[in-house]
């Protein structure tokens, strides 16, 4: 197994999952006894990142913990068969994906449905919960932005002017993106009668990845899946209104994973088994179980702002998705 890469202000994978692990003790839970202090250990300096150099290094910008399922199949076949690495820069703390959590209240002992239980303890739940799907699928680095995950709207306008710290974000994801050197950054096509918070993290992200220089600069795709393969309900996407940013190349048809792919010999395992594993780790997130099986292809928009210079990175990733090599 290699090493992991450790950027500046990551946390990995592992040590993520051992940082939060205190909040879960449930108010009937007697606490543990303290641990005699150790003597301390010296620092160890970040390590000195492993990723070949042919291999992909790709950004995921999501709003909430359970946004991960959009690229699950992509992100698995980059990391287990391409050898690329996958970090995840989370905008919000996730504490508003409280009203479907009924049947995860006896798992955390927790009324996660009351309002003010989840917003104290959601945040660090649904971390831990991305990070268990982020063990099935290879995600090596956490980056938790922590913008307060406000009431649902669709209004974009509202999300960067009101709810979030734009500038903040902005500014945080273009030092995450400058110091990973990703060629990639997957975030969520920003439909316009969708979560407005789905929408900002994508704008922030193309906004980010603009104050970049041109030799620099990954290429942002907007995802959504497809629950077959020539579904083209999102085909008519151009661009959300306000945001020219966002616009598509209408020239270049959306890039395709086939979840349908097979995994083994004999050709009975499919990508879509790594996708339900994600989504079940989403415990808190009722609705979200729902989504099993719903896909079949996860699809990936080109926007204008990369220019034609990021075309052929793009073709050759996909071209490399399709044969596995």
């Amino acid at each position: 197994m290699r090493p992991r890469d450790v950027l500046p202000g990551a946390v990995p994978g592992l040590l993520a999952g051992a940082l939060t692990l205190g909040v879960f003790l449930s108010p009937r839970i007697a606490p543990v006894a303290p641990v005699a202090p150790v003597a301390p250990v010296a620092p160890v300096a970040p390590l000195v990142p492993v990723v070949p150099p042919d291999s992909p290094r790709v950004l995921v910008v999501i709003a909430h913990p359970d946004d991960d399922a959009m690229f699950a199949g992509t992100v698995y076949k980059i990391t287990h068969t391409l050898g690329g690495a996958v970090d995840v820069g989370l905008v919000t703390d996730g504490s508003g994906g409280y009203r479907y959590s009924q049947m995860a209240e006896p798992i955390y002992g927790l009324r996660l449905t009351d309002e003010a239980v989840a917003r104290a303890y959601l945040p660090a739940i649904r971390k831990r919960e991305l990070m268990a799907g982020g063990a099935i699928v290879g995600i090596r680095n956490y980056f938790f932005l922590d913008e307060y995950d406000d009431a649902y709207t669709e209004n974009v306008d509202s999300v960067l002017r009101y709810q979030w710290h734009a500038d903040r974000v902005r500014a945080r994801l273009a030092e995450i993106m400058t110091r990973g050197r990703y060629d990639f950054v997957f975030a969520h096509l920003p439909i316009e009668r969708f979560h407005g918070h789905h929408k900002a993290a994508t704008i922030l992200a193309l906004q980010a990845a603009e104050t970049l220089p041109p030799d620099r600069r990954p290429v942002v795709l907007g995802a959504f899946v497809g629950s077959v393969r020539g579904d083209t309900s999102q085909l008519g996407f151009t661009e959300h209104p306000g945001y020219p940013i966002t616009r598509v190349r209408r020239d270049v048809d959306p890039f395709v994973f086939d979840l349908e792919e097979p995994i083994d010999p004999e050709g009975r395992l499919d990508y879509r088994i790594v996708v339900n594993w994600l989504i079940a780790e989403h415990k808190t997130q009722g609705t979200m179980q729902l989504l099993m099986n719903q896909s079949a292809v996860e699809r990936f928009w080109y926007f204008a702002a990369n220019g034609d210079a990021g075309l052929p990175p793009t073709r050759a990733l996909f071209a490399r998705l399709t044969s596995g090599h």
